[in-house]
Protein backbone atom coordinates (compact mmCIF):
# COMPACT_ATOMS: atom_id res chain seq x y z
CA UNK A 1 0.00 0.00 0.00
CA UNK A 2 1.99 2.61 -1.00
CA UNK A 3 1.77 5.86 -3.11
CA UNK A 4 2.75 9.64 -2.97
CA UNK A 5 2.34 12.80 -5.13
CA UNK A 6 5.37 11.92 -6.93
CA UNK A 7 8.01 14.97 -6.51
CA UNK A 8 11.86 15.10 -7.40
CA UNK A 9 14.14 14.36 -4.86
CA UNK A 10 17.73 15.55 -5.04
CA UNK A 11 20.13 11.97 -4.52
CA UNK A 12 22.02 12.84 -1.37
CA UNK A 13 25.48 13.31 -0.26
CA UNK A 14 27.28 9.85 -0.98
CA UNK A 15 29.87 9.92 1.85
CA UNK A 16 28.73 9.47 5.56
CA UNK A 17 29.38 12.33 7.24
CA UNK A 18 30.41 13.50 10.68
CA UNK A 19 28.20 14.54 13.19
CA UNK A 20 27.84 17.53 15.53
CA UNK A 21 26.16 16.26 18.61
CA UNK A 22 23.72 19.16 19.50
CA UNK A 23 22.14 18.60 16.34
CA UNK A 24 20.77 15.40 16.95
CA UNK A 25 18.27 14.97 19.89
CA UNK A 26 19.10 11.01 21.47
CA UNK A 27 16.89 9.29 22.67
CA UNK A 28 17.19 6.27 24.97
CA UNK A 29 14.20 3.93 23.93
CA UNK A 30 11.77 3.31 21.33
CA UNK A 31 8.94 6.26 20.58
CA UNK A 32 5.72 4.59 20.71
CA UNK A 33 4.15 3.32 17.72
CA UNK A 34 7.59 2.30 16.63
CA UNK A 35 9.33 -0.94 16.89
CA UNK A 36 13.24 -1.76 16.43
CA UNK A 37 14.46 -5.82 15.71
CA UNK A 38 18.46 -4.72 15.76
CA UNK A 39 19.74 -8.28 16.15
CA UNK A 40 19.14 -11.86 15.15
CA UNK A 41 21.21 -14.11 17.52
CA UNK A 42 21.58 -17.63 17.06
CA UNK A 43 21.13 -20.34 19.07
CA UNK A 44 24.00 -20.74 21.72
CA UNK A 45 25.75 -17.25 20.53
CA UNK A 46 26.05 -14.36 23.24
CA UNK A 47 27.68 -10.99 22.34
CA UNK A 48 30.21 -9.52 24.32
CA UNK A 49 29.71 -6.17 26.74
CA UNK A 50 28.43 -3.29 25.03
CA UNK A 51 30.28 -1.28 23.20
CA UNK A 52 30.23 2.47 23.60
CA UNK A 53 30.20 3.98 20.32
CA UNK A 54 32.63 6.68 20.91
CA UNK A 55 35.56 3.88 20.92
CA UNK A 56 34.69 3.53 17.29
CA UNK A 57 37.76 5.27 14.93
CA UNK A 58 35.99 5.76 11.95
CA UNK A 59 32.52 6.11 10.39
CA UNK A 60 31.11 2.73 10.18
CA UNK A 61 27.97 3.93 7.71
CA UNK A 62 30.13 2.51 4.94
CA UNK A 63 27.18 0.04 3.46
CA UNK A 64 24.60 2.67 2.72
CA UNK A 65 20.79 2.90 4.14
CA UNK A 66 18.07 1.03 2.82
CA UNK A 67 14.00 1.31 3.01
CA UNK A 68 11.75 -1.14 2.40
CA UNK A 69 8.30 -3.40 2.18
CA UNK A 70 6.22 0.20 2.85
CA UNK A 71 2.81 0.19 5.02
CA UNK A 72 -0.03 2.78 5.22
CA UNK A 73 1.81 3.91 8.42
CA UNK A 74 5.31 3.43 8.04
CA UNK A 75 8.04 0.65 6.50
CA UNK A 76 11.42 -1.14 6.99
CA UNK A 77 14.56 0.97 7.92
CA UNK A 78 17.70 -0.84 7.25
CA UNK A 79 21.69 0.22 8.28
CA UNK A 80 24.57 -2.25 8.96
CA UNK A 81 27.61 -1.27 10.26
CA UNK A 82 30.90 -1.43 8.76
CA UNK A 83 34.52 -0.21 9.24
CA UNK A 84 36.07 -2.05 7.10
CA UNK A 85 33.30 -3.95 4.59
CA UNK A 86 36.22 -6.41 2.80
CA UNK A 87 36.74 -8.48 6.22
CA UNK A 88 37.46 -12.03 6.22
CA UNK A 89 35.72 -13.06 8.97
CA UNK A 90 32.26 -11.04 7.51
CA UNK A 91 31.67 -8.78 10.29
CA UNK A 92 32.74 -5.42 8.68
CA UNK A 93 36.09 -5.08 11.12
CA UNK A 94 33.95 -4.14 14.01
CA UNK A 95 34.47 -5.29 17.70
CA UNK A 96 32.92 -7.09 19.57
CA UNK A 97 29.93 -6.16 21.33
CA UNK A 98 26.72 -4.37 20.81
CA UNK A 99 26.26 -0.90 19.16
CA UNK A 100 23.65 1.74 20.04
CA UNK A 101 22.02 3.01 16.90
CA UNK A 102 19.95 6.30 17.34
CA UNK A 103 17.42 6.57 14.47
CA UNK A 104 15.37 9.70 13.10
CA UNK A 105 12.51 9.79 10.28
CA UNK A 106 11.78 13.19 9.02
CA UNK A 107 8.72 15.26 7.01
CA UNK A 108 11.67 17.58 5.78
CA UNK A 109 15.15 16.95 3.88
CA UNK A 110 16.51 18.89 6.32
CA UNK A 111 15.31 17.14 9.47
CA UNK A 112 13.49 20.21 10.92
CA UNK A 113 10.44 18.32 10.97
CA UNK A 114 11.41 15.06 12.60
CA UNK A 115 8.08 13.12 13.30
CA UNK A 116 9.55 9.45 14.59
CA UNK A 117 13.64 8.58 16.57
CA UNK A 118 14.42 6.12 18.37
CA UNK A 119 17.21 3.79 19.31
CA UNK A 120 18.42 0.26 18.25
CA UNK A 121 20.66 -2.10 18.72
CA UNK A 122 23.51 -3.36 15.97
CA UNK A 123 25.22 -6.84 17.60
CA UNK A 124 27.49 -9.20 16.39
CA UNK A 125 25.49 -11.84 16.25
CA UNK A 126 23.66 -10.17 13.22
CA UNK A 127 26.88 -8.62 11.77
CA UNK A 128 25.81 -5.54 13.00
CA UNK A 129 23.08 -4.70 10.64
CA UNK A 130 19.78 -2.79 11.96
CA UNK A 131 16.31 -3.25 10.62
CA UNK A 132 13.47 -0.78 12.38
CA UNK A 133 10.11 -1.07 11.75
CA UNK A 134 8.15 2.24 11.71
CA UNK A 135 4.81 2.86 12.47
CA UNK A 136 2.39 5.56 13.09
CA UNK A 137 3.35 7.58 10.15
CA UNK A 138 0.97 9.43 7.24
CA UNK A 139 -0.30 7.41 4.60
CA UNK A 140 0.86 8.34 1.38
CA UNK A 141 3.57 10.44 2.14
CA UNK A 142 7.22 10.99 2.02
CA UNK A 143 10.08 10.88 4.32
CA UNK A 144 13.22 11.22 5.06
CA UNK A 145 15.59 9.09 7.68
CA UNK A 146 19.08 9.01 8.60
CA UNK A 147 21.21 6.86 11.78
CA UNK A 148 23.70 8.05 13.84
CA UNK A 149 26.37 6.10 16.71
CA UNK A 150 28.34 8.42 18.76
CA UNK A 151 29.43 11.02 16.44
CA UNK A 152 29.32 9.64 13.00
CA UNK A 153 26.09 10.27 11.05
CA UNK A 154 24.79 8.15 7.44
CA UNK A 155 23.93 9.38 4.50
CA UNK A 156 20.27 10.80 4.32
CA UNK A 157 17.72 8.36 2.31
CA UNK A 158 14.73 9.53 0.99
CA UNK A 159 11.27 6.53 1.46
CA UNK A 160 7.50 7.00 1.52
CA UNK A 161 4.36 5.45 3.05
CA UNK A 162 1.73 3.37 0.58
CA UNK A 163 -1.74 5.18 0.60
CA UNK A 164 -4.81 4.37 2.38
CA UNK A 165 -6.15 1.07 1.27
CA UNK A 166 -9.67 2.85 0.33
CA UNK A 167 -7.39 5.39 -2.07
CA UNK A 168 -5.65 4.97 -5.06
CA UNK A 169 -2.98 7.61 -4.73
CA UNK A 170 -0.91 9.56 -7.54
CA UNK A 171 0.21 7.03 -9.98
CA UNK A 172 3.20 5.04 -8.90
CA UNK A 173 6.27 5.06 -10.61
CA UNK A 174 8.43 1.77 -10.10
CA UNK A 175 11.20 0.43 -11.62
CA UNK A 176 12.54 -3.15 -11.28
CA UNK A 177 15.67 -4.75 -11.49
CA UNK A 178 17.57 -7.88 -11.33
CA UNK A 179 21.14 -10.19 -12.14
CA UNK A 180 24.14 -7.65 -10.94
CA UNK A 181 26.87 -9.76 -11.32
CA UNK A 182 29.71 -7.06 -9.27
CA UNK A 183 32.50 -8.70 -11.59
CA UNK A 184 31.08 -8.13 -15.21
CA UNK A 185 31.06 -4.32 -14.64
CA UNK A 186 29.65 -1.01 -13.06
CA UNK A 187 26.02 -0.59 -11.53
CA UNK A 188 25.48 2.44 -13.33
CA UNK A 189 22.22 1.26 -14.27
CA UNK A 190 21.17 1.38 -10.33
CA UNK A 191 22.69 5.41 -10.53
CA UNK A 192 20.33 5.73 -13.67
CA UNK A 193 17.42 4.41 -12.27
CA UNK A 194 17.95 6.69 -8.64
CA UNK A 195 17.96 9.55 -10.94
CA UNK A 196 15.17 8.93 -12.40
CA UNK A 197 13.23 9.35 -8.70
CA UNK A 198 11.41 6.26 -8.52
CA UNK A 199 8.53 5.84 -5.69
CA UNK A 200 9.23 2.43 -5.69
CA UNK A 201 11.69 -0.48 -6.54
CA UNK A 202 11.55 -4.29 -7.07
CA UNK A 203 14.88 -6.42 -6.81
CA UNK A 204 13.17 -9.40 -8.70
CA UNK A 205 16.58 -11.70 -7.78
CA UNK A 206 20.37 -12.56 -7.80
CA UNK A 207 21.13 -9.28 -6.07
CA UNK A 208 24.87 -11.01 -5.04
CA UNK A 209 26.41 -13.47 -6.74
CA UNK A 210 28.11 -16.36 -4.99
CA UNK A 211 31.21 -17.28 -7.66
CA UNK A 212 34.91 -16.85 -6.36
CA UNK A 213 36.60 -14.40 -8.69
CA UNK A 214 37.36 -15.55 -12.00
CA UNK A 215 34.95 -18.49 -12.43
CA UNK A 216 32.10 -16.73 -14.17
CA UNK A 217 33.82 -14.22 -16.94
CA UNK A 218 32.24 -11.77 -18.95
CA UNK A 219 32.89 -11.85 -22.72
CA UNK A 220 35.85 -9.42 -23.14
CA UNK A 221 37.04 -10.12 -19.66
CA UNK A 222 35.71 -9.09 -16.10
CA UNK A 223 35.93 -5.23 -14.98
CA UNK A 224 36.48 -5.99 -11.10
CA UNK A 225 37.03 -9.02 -8.60
CA UNK A 226 35.04 -10.60 -6.08
CA UNK A 227 36.65 -10.33 -2.92
CA UNK A 228 36.81 -14.03 -0.77
CA UNK A 229 35.96 -17.84 -2.13
CA UNK A 230 32.74 -19.08 -3.59
CA UNK A 231 30.14 -17.95 -0.94
CA UNK A 232 29.36 -21.07 1.69
CA UNK A 233 29.87 -19.80 4.61
CA UNK A 234 27.69 -17.18 6.78
CA UNK A 235 31.16 -15.42 6.85
CA UNK A 236 31.55 -15.96 3.11
CA UNK A 237 28.07 -14.05 2.19
CA UNK A 238 28.24 -11.46 4.74
CA UNK A 239 31.36 -10.14 3.23
CA UNK A 240 30.16 -11.26 -0.27
CA UNK A 241 26.61 -9.06 0.47
CA UNK A 242 29.45 -5.94 1.75
CA UNK A 243 31.07 -5.71 -1.19
CA UNK A 244 28.20 -5.39 -2.90
CA UNK A 245 26.68 -2.98 -0.72
CA UNK A 246 29.62 -1.03 -0.74
CA UNK A 247 29.11 0.24 -4.32
CA UNK A 248 27.98 3.78 -4.44
CA UNK A 249 25.23 3.24 -7.34
CA UNK A 250 23.23 0.42 -5.21
CA UNK A 251 23.50 2.85 -2.58
CA UNK A 252 22.39 5.35 -4.46
CA UNK A 253 19.11 3.49 -5.86
CA UNK A 254 18.82 2.03 -2.07
CA UNK A 255 18.67 5.57 -0.65
CA UNK A 256 16.07 7.13 -3.45
CA UNK A 257 12.99 4.92 -2.34
CA UNK A 258 11.75 1.91 -1.18
CA UNK A 259 12.48 -1.59 -2.03
CA UNK A 260 10.34 -4.90 -2.38
CA UNK A 261 13.26 -7.97 -3.00
CA UNK A 262 12.97 -11.23 -3.24
CA UNK A 263 15.79 -13.73 -4.02
CA UNK A 264 16.93 -15.93 -6.85
CA UNK A 265 19.16 -18.85 -7.25
CA UNK A 266 22.70 -16.51 -6.49
CA UNK A 267 21.89 -15.58 -3.28
CA UNK A 268 22.73 -19.04 -2.44
CA UNK A 269 23.79 -21.12 -5.52
CA UNK A 270 23.60 -21.55 -8.97
CA UNK A 271 20.68 -23.04 -9.86
CA UNK A 272 19.24 -24.60 -6.86
CA UNK A 273 15.92 -26.06 -6.56
CA UNK A 274 14.01 -26.72 -2.57
CA UNK A 275 16.62 -28.59 -0.75
CA UNK A 276 18.50 -29.70 -3.81
CA UNK A 277 22.01 -28.29 -5.21
CA UNK A 278 23.35 -27.54 -8.10
CA UNK A 279 24.57 -30.70 -8.36
CA UNK A 280 21.44 -32.58 -8.12
CA UNK A 281 22.72 -35.09 -5.16
CA UNK A 282 19.80 -35.60 -2.58
CA UNK A 283 22.48 -37.72 -0.64
CA UNK A 284 24.74 -37.21 1.23
CA UNK A 285 25.30 -33.46 0.37
CA UNK A 286 21.71 -32.29 1.18
CA UNK A 287 22.57 -31.24 5.06
CA UNK A 288 25.45 -29.69 3.96
CA UNK A 289 23.65 -28.18 1.55
CA UNK A 290 20.82 -26.45 4.22
CA UNK A 291 23.61 -25.72 6.02
CA UNK A 292 24.90 -23.43 3.12
CA UNK A 293 21.26 -22.36 2.47
CA UNK A 294 20.88 -21.41 6.28
CA UNK A 295 23.88 -19.03 5.93
CA UNK A 296 22.81 -17.29 2.74
CA UNK A 297 19.54 -16.71 4.31
CA UNK A 298 20.71 -14.87 7.70
CA UNK A 299 23.00 -12.98 5.50
CA UNK A 300 20.45 -12.17 3.34
CA UNK A 301 17.99 -11.17 6.11
CA UNK A 302 20.85 -9.38 8.14
CA UNK A 303 21.37 -7.04 4.12
CA UNK A 304 18.01 -6.24 2.73
CA UNK A 305 15.13 -4.07 4.35
CA UNK A 306 12.74 -6.75 4.83
CA UNK A 307 10.34 -6.85 7.97
CA UNK A 308 11.13 -9.08 11.41
CA UNK A 309 8.64 -12.04 9.75
CA UNK A 310 11.37 -12.89 7.22
CA UNK A 311 13.72 -13.77 9.84
CA UNK A 312 15.48 -16.66 8.91
CA UNK A 313 14.91 -20.21 10.79
CA UNK A 314 17.62 -22.09 9.71
CA UNK A 315 17.14 -23.15 6.35
CA UNK A 316 13.48 -21.57 6.15
CA UNK A 317 12.55 -18.07 5.28
CA UNK A 318 9.15 -16.58 4.90
CA UNK A 319 9.63 -14.10 1.64
CA UNK A 320 6.50 -14.59 -0.11
CA UNK A 321 4.28 -11.84 0.85
CA UNK A 322 1.79 -9.53 -0.55
CA UNK A 323 2.41 -5.33 -0.48
CA UNK A 324 -0.51 -4.01 -1.51
CA UNK A 325 0.03 0.20 -2.78
CA UNK A 326 -3.86 1.52 -1.76
CA UNK A 327 -6.27 0.07 -4.05
CA UNK A 328 -4.06 0.95 -7.09
CA UNK A 329 -1.97 -2.50 -6.81
CA UNK A 330 -1.13 -5.56 -5.08
CA UNK A 331 2.24 -6.23 -5.24
CA UNK A 332 2.63 -10.60 -5.25
CA UNK A 333 6.24 -11.22 -4.23
CA UNK A 334 7.06 -14.89 -4.91
CA UNK A 335 9.50 -17.64 -3.50
CA UNK A 336 10.27 -19.45 -6.67
CA UNK A 337 13.19 -21.46 -5.48
CA UNK A 338 12.58 -22.54 -1.60
CA UNK A 339 9.79 -24.87 -2.23
CA UNK A 340 10.29 -25.96 -5.92
CA UNK A 341 10.61 -29.47 -7.20
CA UNK A 342 14.00 -30.28 -8.61
CA UNK A 343 14.76 -29.15 -12.70
CA UNK A 344 13.50 -31.67 -14.79
CA UNK A 345 15.32 -33.68 -17.66
CA UNK A 346 18.79 -32.82 -15.82
CA UNK A 347 18.27 -28.64 -15.89
CA UNK A 348 18.90 -27.27 -18.96
CA UNK A 349 17.22 -26.31 -21.89
CA UNK A 350 15.48 -29.79 -23.46
CA UNK A 351 12.56 -31.48 -24.95
CA UNK A 352 11.17 -32.92 -21.52
CA UNK A 353 7.69 -34.38 -21.14
CA UNK A 354 8.02 -34.70 -17.17
CA UNK A 355 8.05 -30.58 -17.06
CA UNK A 356 3.94 -31.38 -17.89
CA UNK A 357 3.93 -33.65 -15.04
CA UNK A 358 0.69 -32.26 -12.72
CA UNK A 359 2.39 -32.74 -9.66
CA UNK A 360 5.33 -30.50 -10.18
CA UNK A 361 5.39 -27.17 -9.14
CA UNK A 362 7.40 -23.68 -8.61
CA UNK A 363 6.30 -22.62 -5.90
CA UNK A 364 4.74 -25.79 -3.64
CA UNK A 365 0.90 -25.94 -3.15
CA UNK A 366 1.18 -24.09 -0.01
CA UNK A 367 2.23 -20.45 -1.43
CA UNK A 368 -0.04 -21.87 -4.41
CA UNK A 369 -2.91 -21.51 -2.63
CA UNK A 370 -1.57 -18.33 -0.54
CA UNK A 371 -1.43 -16.82 -4.17
CA UNK A 372 -4.78 -18.40 -5.41
CA UNK A 373 -6.62 -16.67 -2.55
CA UNK A 374 -4.93 -13.34 -2.75
CA UNK A 375 -6.39 -13.39 -6.01
CA UNK A 376 -9.51 -13.99 -5.09
CA UNK A 377 -9.49 -11.47 -2.50
CA UNK A 378 -8.28 -8.75 -5.01
CA UNK A 379 -10.40 -5.17 -4.92
CA UNK A 380 -7.20 -4.12 -6.96
CA UNK A 381 -6.92 -2.22 -10.09
CA UNK A 382 -3.68 -4.42 -11.08
CA UNK A 383 -2.29 -7.38 -9.34
CA UNK A 384 1.36 -7.14 -10.04
CA UNK A 385 3.60 -10.74 -9.37
CA UNK A 386 6.96 -9.63 -8.60
CA UNK A 387 9.39 -12.92 -9.16
CA UNK A 388 12.29 -14.27 -10.39
CA UNK A 389 12.37 -16.80 -13.90
CA UNK A 390 10.37 -16.34 -17.28
CA UNK A 391 6.86 -17.24 -16.87
CA UNK A 392 5.42 -17.52 -20.74
CA UNK A 393 6.45 -20.29 -22.69
CA UNK A 394 9.75 -20.07 -24.71
CA UNK A 395 9.80 -22.41 -27.52
CA UNK A 396 13.27 -22.76 -28.91
CA UNK A 397 12.59 -24.83 -31.77
CA UNK A 398 10.97 -24.32 -34.58
CA UNK A 399 10.20 -27.54 -35.61
CA UNK A 400 7.56 -30.30 -33.55
CA UNK A 401 9.75 -30.57 -31.06
CA UNK A 402 9.18 -28.15 -27.94
CA UNK A 403 12.76 -26.97 -26.49
CA UNK A 404 12.38 -25.56 -23.47
CA UNK A 405 14.28 -23.77 -20.12
CA UNK A 406 13.75 -26.48 -17.23
CA UNK A 407 14.86 -23.78 -14.78
CA UNK A 408 11.97 -21.32 -15.63
CA UNK A 409 8.51 -21.90 -15.53
CA UNK A 410 8.53 -23.90 -18.63
CA UNK A 411 9.65 -26.61 -16.39
CA UNK A 412 6.89 -26.60 -14.14
CA UNK A 413 3.63 -26.09 -16.74
CA UNK A 414 1.04 -27.23 -15.04
CA UNK A 415 2.12 -25.03 -11.74
CA UNK A 416 1.78 -22.19 -14.26
CA UNK A 417 -1.63 -23.56 -15.50
CA UNK A 418 -3.02 -23.81 -12.17
CA UNK A 419 -1.84 -19.72 -11.30
CA UNK A 420 -2.97 -18.43 -14.73
CA UNK A 421 -6.33 -19.94 -13.93
CA UNK A 422 -6.29 -18.35 -10.67
CA UNK A 423 -6.19 -15.34 -11.73
CA UNK A 424 -9.04 -15.71 -14.34
CA UNK A 425 -11.48 -18.03 -12.32
CA UNK A 426 -10.94 -14.72 -9.86
CA UNK A 427 -11.73 -12.41 -12.39
CA UNK A 428 -8.71 -10.24 -11.74
CA UNK A 429 -9.45 -7.01 -13.22
CA UNK A 430 -5.46 -6.32 -14.64
CA UNK A 431 -2.31 -9.16 -14.02
CA UNK A 432 0.80 -8.29 -14.91
CA UNK A 433 3.84 -10.62 -14.11
CA UNK A 434 7.42 -9.08 -13.32
CA UNK A 435 10.10 -11.51 -13.90
CA UNK A 436 14.45 -11.13 -14.03
CA UNK A 437 16.98 -13.97 -14.50
CA UNK A 438 17.55 -13.89 -18.25
CA UNK A 439 20.04 -11.15 -18.35
CA UNK A 440 17.75 -9.09 -21.38
CA UNK A 441 14.45 -7.29 -22.05
CA UNK A 442 11.77 -9.35 -23.01
CA UNK A 443 7.48 -8.44 -23.53
CA UNK A 444 5.06 -10.75 -23.94
CA UNK A 445 1.38 -11.81 -23.76
CA UNK A 446 0.33 -14.34 -21.45
CA UNK A 447 -2.09 -17.10 -22.69
CA UNK A 448 -4.00 -20.08 -21.36
CA UNK A 449 -3.01 -22.14 -24.00
CA UNK A 450 0.34 -21.24 -25.35
CA UNK A 451 0.09 -23.84 -28.22
CA UNK A 452 -3.01 -21.78 -29.67
CA UNK A 453 -1.46 -18.47 -31.43
CA UNK A 454 -5.25 -17.37 -31.55
CA UNK A 455 -6.02 -18.72 -28.07
CA UNK A 456 -6.87 -15.66 -25.31
CA UNK A 457 -4.63 -13.26 -23.93
CA UNK A 458 -5.02 -13.28 -20.27
CA UNK A 459 -2.51 -11.37 -18.85
CA UNK A 460 1.22 -9.61 -19.50
CA UNK A 461 5.12 -9.93 -18.91
CA UNK A 462 7.15 -7.47 -18.48
CA UNK A 463 11.00 -8.79 -17.85
CA UNK A 464 13.84 -6.38 -17.54
CA UNK A 465 17.67 -7.66 -18.36
CA UNK A 466 20.58 -7.19 -15.94
CA UNK A 467 22.12 -4.58 -14.30
CA UNK A 468 25.67 -6.35 -15.22
CA UNK A 469 25.46 -9.58 -15.68
CA UNK A 470 26.74 -11.01 -18.95
CA UNK A 471 28.68 -7.79 -19.67
CA UNK A 472 27.43 -5.71 -22.37
CA UNK A 473 25.62 -7.70 -24.20
CA UNK A 474 24.49 -6.52 -27.70
CA UNK A 475 21.93 -4.03 -29.32
CA UNK A 476 20.40 -5.89 -32.54
CA UNK A 477 16.65 -5.54 -34.12
CA UNK A 478 14.74 -7.40 -32.10
CA UNK A 479 12.11 -8.36 -34.67
CA UNK A 480 14.93 -10.33 -36.15
CA UNK A 481 15.16 -12.80 -32.95
CA UNK A 482 13.79 -16.13 -33.79
CA UNK A 483 12.04 -16.82 -30.37
CA UNK A 484 9.88 -13.87 -31.34
CA UNK A 485 8.98 -15.74 -35.01
CA UNK A 486 8.57 -19.34 -32.84
CA UNK A 487 6.45 -17.59 -30.19
CA UNK A 488 4.20 -14.64 -31.46
CA UNK A 489 3.06 -14.09 -28.02
CA UNK A 490 6.64 -12.62 -27.44
CA UNK A 491 6.63 -8.96 -28.72
CA UNK A 492 10.17 -7.27 -27.69
CA UNK A 493 13.99 -8.50 -27.06
CA UNK A 494 16.49 -6.55 -26.53
CA UNK A 495 20.15 -8.22 -25.14
CA UNK A 496 22.34 -4.77 -23.43
CA UNK A 497 21.84 -4.11 -19.65
CA UNK A 498 19.37 -2.04 -17.93
CA UNK A 499 16.31 -1.68 -16.09
CA UNK A 500 12.44 -1.39 -16.33
CA UNK A 501 10.96 1.88 -15.10
CA UNK A 502 7.21 1.84 -15.34
CA UNK A 503 4.43 4.29 -14.31
CA UNK A 504 1.33 2.70 -12.79
CA UNK A 505 -2.07 4.66 -12.90
CA UNK A 506 -5.85 3.77 -13.23
CA UNK A 507 -6.03 3.89 -16.79
CA UNK A 508 -2.99 2.10 -17.75
CA UNK A 509 0.45 0.98 -17.14
CA UNK A 510 3.06 2.36 -19.33
CA UNK A 511 6.84 0.26 -19.54
CA UNK A 512 10.02 2.24 -20.47
CA UNK A 513 12.65 -0.31 -21.54
CA UNK A 514 15.81 0.99 -20.02
CA UNK A 515 19.35 0.17 -21.31
CA UNK A 516 23.18 1.50 -21.35
CA UNK A 517 25.53 0.66 -24.13
CA UNK A 518 28.13 -0.84 -21.87
CA UNK A 519 28.97 -1.70 -18.00
CA UNK A 520 32.45 -1.26 -18.85
CA UNK A 521 32.57 2.54 -17.57
CA UNK A 522 30.63 4.32 -14.96
CA UNK A 523 29.64 7.29 -17.46
CA UNK A 524 27.37 5.62 -19.68
CA UNK A 525 23.62 7.29 -20.22
CA UNK A 526 20.76 4.94 -20.41
CA UNK A 527 18.05 5.48 -22.94
CA UNK A 528 14.64 3.82 -23.75
CA UNK A 529 15.13 1.26 -26.26
CA UNK A 530 11.05 0.70 -26.41
CA UNK A 531 7.87 1.74 -24.77
CA UNK A 532 5.11 -0.75 -24.14
CA UNK A 533 1.76 -0.05 -22.04
CA UNK A 534 -1.07 -2.07 -20.86
CA UNK A 535 -4.26 -1.18 -20.57
CA UNK A 536 -6.73 -1.44 -17.70
CA UNK A 537 -8.90 -4.59 -18.91
CA UNK A 538 -7.21 -5.31 -22.10
CA UNK A 539 -5.11 -7.78 -21.48
CA UNK A 540 -1.50 -8.20 -23.37
CA UNK A 541 0.86 -5.31 -24.62
CA UNK A 542 0.86 -2.25 -26.76
CA UNK A 543 3.81 -0.68 -28.29
CA UNK A 544 4.07 3.04 -28.21
CA UNK A 545 7.08 3.48 -29.04
CA UNK A 546 10.20 1.25 -30.95
CA UNK A 547 13.87 2.99 -31.67
CA UNK A 548 14.22 1.96 -34.91
CA UNK A 549 17.15 0.06 -35.77
CA UNK A 550 19.57 0.21 -38.71
CA UNK A 551 19.39 -2.47 -41.48
CA UNK A 552 22.03 -5.42 -40.50
CA UNK A 553 24.07 -5.44 -43.43
CA UNK A 554 23.68 -8.91 -45.45
CA UNK A 555 27.25 -10.01 -44.67
CA UNK A 556 26.70 -9.35 -40.52
CA UNK A 557 23.04 -11.26 -40.63
CA UNK A 558 23.49 -13.96 -38.09
CA UNK A 559 21.63 -17.36 -38.44
CA UNK A 560 18.59 -18.07 -36.02
CA UNK A 561 20.65 -21.11 -34.74
CA UNK A 562 23.43 -18.91 -33.79
CA UNK A 563 21.02 -16.07 -32.25
CA UNK A 564 19.70 -18.91 -30.49
CA UNK A 565 22.75 -20.57 -28.76
CA UNK A 566 23.73 -16.28 -28.16
CA UNK A 567 20.60 -16.42 -25.95
CA UNK A 568 20.91 -19.44 -24.30
CA UNK A 569 24.83 -19.24 -23.72
CA UNK A 570 23.75 -15.29 -22.31
CA UNK A 571 21.48 -16.98 -19.38
CA UNK A 572 23.61 -19.89 -18.47
CA UNK A 573 25.92 -19.65 -15.95
CA UNK A 574 29.24 -21.67 -15.20
CA UNK A 575 28.49 -24.82 -13.06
Amino acid sequence: MINPGHRKVALMAETPQSFDRRSFLVTTGLTAGTAAAGSLLLPGTADAAPLRSRTLKKNPFTLGVASGDPAPDGFVLWTRLALDPLAENGLGGMPSGTVAVEWQVAADARFKKIVKRGTATASAASAHSVHVEVHGLRPGAQYWYRFKTGTYLSRTGHTRTAPRADTFGSALAMAFVSCSQYEHGYFTSYRRLAEQHPDLVLHLGDYQYEYKKDHYVAPGGNVRDHAGPETVTLANYRQRHAQYKADADLQAAHAVAPWLVVFDDHEVENNWAGNVPEDGSDTPDTADFLKRRAAAFQAYYENMPLRRTSIPRGPGMQLYRNVAWGRLANFHMLDTRQFRDDQACGDGNKNCPEAAAPSRSITGARQEKWLVEGFRRSAARWDILGQQVFFAQRDSDAGPAKITSMDAWDGYVASRARITKGWVDAKVRNAVVLTGDVHAHWASDLKLNYDDPHSKTVGSELVCTSITSGGDGKDSNPADHPYLKINPHLKFYNNQRGYVFTKIGKDEIKADFRTVPTVRNHDAAASTKATFVIHDRVPGLHRTYLRPYETVRAADRRSDDQIIRETIANETEPA
